[in-house]
C-alpha cells in the first residue's frame, strides 16, 4: 500500500514538472517572437502572424522567418484568386480586363517569389531569401502602376488593401531575415 502511494506520489510529480517545463519552454518561445517582432516596423502584425500558427512555439528564428513567409505567400495567393474572380465577372471594359489580367501574373510571381524565399531560408541562402521577398513586395507596385497608366480606370480599394497588406507583411519578413546577419 505505501509502495502504490509513493509510486502515484513520483507520478503526479513527474506530471507537474512535465507541465511546468512545457509552460516555461512556451513562454521563452513567446519571448522570442516579440524579440524578432520588435526588430520590424509592424510589430503587430508580425506578432498576430507568428501567434496564429502553431508551429510559432517551437520555432527558432529561422522557422519564425519562415511562418512570415508563408503568410505573405498566402496573402498574394489569395489576391491572385481574388483576381481571377473578378476576371470571370462581367467586365465588358476590355483595358480594365487586360490590367486585372497583368496584375494577376504579377501577384502570381510574387507568390513564386515568395516560395522561393521559403526554399532558399530551409538552405539557409539568406541573401536570395531576402532578395526574393523585396521582389514579391515589389511586384504589387507594377499592378498598381498599371492602373495609373489608365486614367480611365480606378484602382479597386479591395486591390489597394491587399496590396498594402502584401507589402507590409513582406516588410515584417525582410526585417526578420535582415536580423540574421548573414552579410
Amino acid at each position: 500500500m505505501a509502495s502504490s502511494k509513493m509510486l502515484l506520489c513520483s507520478h503526479l510529480l513527474l506530471l507537474f514538472l512535465v507541465i511546468g517545463e512545457t509552460r516555461l519552454y512556451a513562454n521563452g518561445d513567446t519571448k522570442l517572437m516579440k524579440k524578432t517582432c520588435r526588430h520590424t516596423k509592424y510589430y503587430d502584425l508580425c506578432f498576430s502572424s507568428l501567434k496564429s500558427d502553431p508551429t510559432s512555439s517551437n520555432a527558432d528564428p529561422r522557422g519564425l522567418a519562415m511562418i512570415v513567409v508563408g503568410v505573405a505567400k498566402a496573402n498574394a495567393t489569395s489576391t491572385s484568386s481574388y483576381l481571377s474572380s473578378q476576371l470571370l465577372n462581367n467586365h465588358t471594359d476590355d483595358d480594365f480586363k487586360r490590367v486585372l489580367k497583368e496584375c494577376l501574373d504579377k501577384y502570381t510571381y510574387a507568390a513564386d517569389s515568395l516560395q522561393d524565399s521559403a526554399q532558399d531560408l530551409a538552405d539557409q541562402v539568406y541573401d536570395y531569401a531576402y532578395m526574393h521577398v523585396a521582389a514579391a513586395k515589389d511586384y504589387p507596385n507594377v499592378c498598381h502602376n498599371l492602373f495609373r497608366e489608365n486614367p480611365d480606370l480606378v484602382y479597386p480599394p479591395e486591390l489597394a488593401r491587399r496590396e498594402n497588406a502584401l507589402k507590409h507583411i513582406c516588410d515584417v519578413a525582410m526585417a526578420i531575415i535582415d536580423d540574421f546577419n548573414w552579410y
